[in-house]
This record gives structure tokens, C-alpha cells and sequence, in this order.
């Protein structure tokens, strides 16, 4: 899909990765470091997860589009570059969410257990934890690099930094 209604629909598009990529990345991490979140998240977790890695190629592919419709500019091939290396953190993203959902699941069904399953388990969620909020820092990271580099190929010499006089 190159066009929405007439407009590029990489300009559409990337407003879900501006919200979705974040909003993965703040869920993930509160039910990776708290239980209770991920148990009332429980499968909206993984699915909004799922979302989240689908937007980020049908972006990148209108994008793409889009970056044979503009005039060569260094700028726009710096947003490029810089887009093209969110996949992996959106799958990152999902991944965790996946495993997270599936280690809450499975610990919330098992009272007790033998010392070795409960102390595996707690290995697993505390690994979990700490991949969760290193992938969640580094996609809204990677997000505002690119979100800002894309700003800038954008408007970088369509605006005055004086008013042009045309008041309504």
C-alpha cells in the first residue's frame, strides 16, 4: 500500500509505530517486573506485541515508497537507514511479550512445585526482566532517532523561523 485517500501512507503509517512501539514497550516492562500486571494483561500482552511487529514492516515498505518520490536528500536516506533497523527490536518486543505471557501462564496455574521448578522459574522471569527493559529502552530509543531524523528530513527547509505574515 503506497497511497491513503492521496497521501503517502508512510505519513499515516508511522503514527501507529510512534504510539504502538512505546506503548508495547511500557507493558512489556511492567509485566515483566510485576506478576500482577502481566496476569491482568494476560494474552493483550502478546497481541498488542503482535500489532506493534506488523506495523513496523508495512511502515518501513511505504516508506520505502515514499523514498523513491522525494527528491535524493542525505536526510531522508539517514531516516532510511535508521528505519530500516526497527524490525528487530519490534520482534524483540514480541518475543519478550510472548515469553513473559507464557511464563506468567504456566507459574499462575502451578501452586507450589518443586524447589528446583520454583527457583527455574524465577531465573526465567528475572532474565525476562532485565532483556524486557533493555529491548523496550532501545526501541523507544530507536523510535525517537528515527521519528526525530524523519522530522528533520521533513521540515528542514519547509518553515521560516519568522512568521510569513499570513495570519488567519
Amino acid at each position: 500500500m503506497s497511497l491513503v485517500n492521496g497521501l503517502p501512507a508512510h505519513v499515516l503509517f508511522v503514527h501507529f509505530v510512534i504510539v504502538l512501539v512505546p506503548l508495547t514497550a511500557l507493558a512489556l516492562v511492567l509485566a515483566a517486573v510485576w506478576p500482577r500486571a502481566a496476569r491482568r494483561l494476560g494474552p493483550v500482552l502478546p497481541v498488542l506485541a503482535f500489532a506493534t511487529l506488523v506495523t513496523v514492516p508495512l511502515t518501513t515498505q511505504a516508506g520505502e515508497w515514499l523514498e523513491r518520490h522525494v527528491d535524493s536528500d542525505p536526510l531522508v536516506r539517514r531516516h532510511t537507514e535508521l528505519g530500516d533497523g526497527l524490525l528487530p527490536w519490534a520482534a524483540g518486543l514480541f518475543i519478550l511479550a510472548a515469553v513473559v505471557w507464557w511464563t506468567t501462564r504456566r507459574t499462575a496455574g502451578q501452586p507450589g512445585g518443586s524447589p528446583g521448578t520454583a527457583r527455574g522459574g524465577a531465573l526465567v522471569r528475572v532474565a525476562a526482566a532485565v532483556l524486557s527493559v533493555v529491548v523496550a529502552a532501545g526501541a523507544v530509543v530507536d523510535v525517537y532517532r528515527i521519528g526525530d531524523s524523519g522530522a528533520k528530513a521533513a521540515w528542514h527547509d519547509g518553515f521560516s523561523q519568522r512568521a510569513t505574515g499570513h495570519d488567519g
